[in-house]
């Protein structure tokens, strides 16, 4: 895979750039990884996952596209394969993995947050199937999503909801657009009393507490392993540029002060790499990723910022130069992968959890 793959020069008229380059990264198979052939995948493991994910980061060196392919996938993709009925496969997912739809999934609500607990919007059961009603906000693919699979309170539980743009009382925006990440979109979406049918209660009543913490465990596992792709690009630049850069009669890498740094860098990229193998060696042996996916997220967002500023550190000006080397947006963008799919703190949380003790224990164990 080349940049060329994946960096378009300009969209067509009337097509977004994101859902142009999304197309080409559909058109290269990333998006059938560990998906049945039944439904238009590859029907391989998440080992060719992990490999295609993290050259396409290498290639895009885009984490906004990353985080767009990753959403789609982890929000409406494998909740749609692990919980979908036969119909709603068949109808759905040819055409999500052929990039021919854009999806995702609403959590996050404007006073909660990800707060499961706080969710306040809701579903009620009409005649003609559910009503929602509520607003989600931060919303990752959002408001270019064909589909979106909407997590609402139903009685006292939560439910998951596919929820298409084309219904009526469904409006995305682009309020809660954020600066971090531009390779893709997020905004907000207002459901008022939007009427799907029976049909589309994705898995049963009172599941989507589960379903929300399966898919973002897969999102957390994953996610960072397109944006190692990025940090190998980001390693290569800086290494090049200490070999060229002179300072004081020397190459600019014989220096202690930035040698170590380099070396921390290529330190932490492998370490990431580690972990990615570990959630890939859990998902394939069909075992739990509750734990290894938090540490995976937590130790991975940390790196990606510290080892961000220090390319920044390293090429000086030339990394802040506008029309650059593109560092500096890197900044902003490893800022922002501290908090989408939980933040650090969060996933500290998970964490002590799971080791009985911190926030969230109840004597339960793992």
């Amino acid at each position: 895979m080349s940049s060329e793959d994946v960096l378009p020069q300009a969209a067509p008229d009337g097509e977004s750039r994101l859902r142009q380059r999304f197309r080409k990264v559909a058109e290269q198979g990333i998006l059938g990884h560990a998906v049945p052939m039944a439904f238009g995948g590859l029907g391989d493991g998440f080992g060719e996952l992990y490999k295609a994910h993290r050259l396409l980061g290498r290639a895009c060196r885009d984490p906004g596209l990353v985080l767009a392919v990753n959403a789609h996938l982890w929000g409406a993709v494998f909740p749609l394969l692990q919980h979908g009925s036969e119909d709603q496969k068949q109808e759905l997912l040819p055409r999500l993995i052929s990039g021919e739809w854009l999806a995702g999934h609403a959590i996050t609500e404007p006073s909660g947050g990800s707060d499961v607990r706080a969710m306040a919007t809701r579903a009620e059961p009409v005649a003609d199937g559910f009503r929602l009603s509520g607003e989600k906000r931060y919303i990752t693919n959002v408001p270019l999503a064909d589909w979106l699979v909407v997590y609402a309170r139903l009685q006292e539980g939560i439910s998951a909801f596919l929820v298409s743009a084309r219904d009526a009382g469904c409006r995305m925006t682009q309020d809660g657009a954020v600066r971090a990440c531009r390779g893709s979109a997020t905004g907000s979406v207002l459901l008022d009393g939007c009427l799907v049918g029976f049909d589309r209660l994705l898995g049963k009543a009172g599941a989507g507490g589960s379903m929300i913490q399966r898919a973002l465990e897969l999102e957390r596992s994953f996610v960072f392993a397109g944006i190692a792709g990025v940090m190998e690009w980001q390693l290569e630049q800086v290494v090049t540029h200490s070999r060229e850069r002179r300072s004081r009669g020397v190459h600019l890498g014989h220096h202690q002060a930035i040698s170590h740094r380099i070396a921390d860098m290529k330190l932490r990229l492998d370490t990431i790499d580690l972990w990615l193998r570990e959630c890939v060696r859990l998902c394939e042996a069909g075992q739990r990723i509750s734990l290894v996916s938090a540490q995976t997220k937590l130790f991975a967002s940390e790196a990606f910022l510290q080892s961000s500023l220090d390319a920044v550190q390293i090429l000086g000006a030339k990394g802040l130069e506008q029309s650059g080397s593109g560092m500096q947006e890197l900044v902003l963008d490893a800022m922002a992968g501290r908090l989408f799919s939980g933040s650090s703190e969060i996933q500290k949380n998970i964490i002590a959890a799971l080791l009985g003790t911190g926030e969230g224990f109840r004597g339960k164990g793992r």
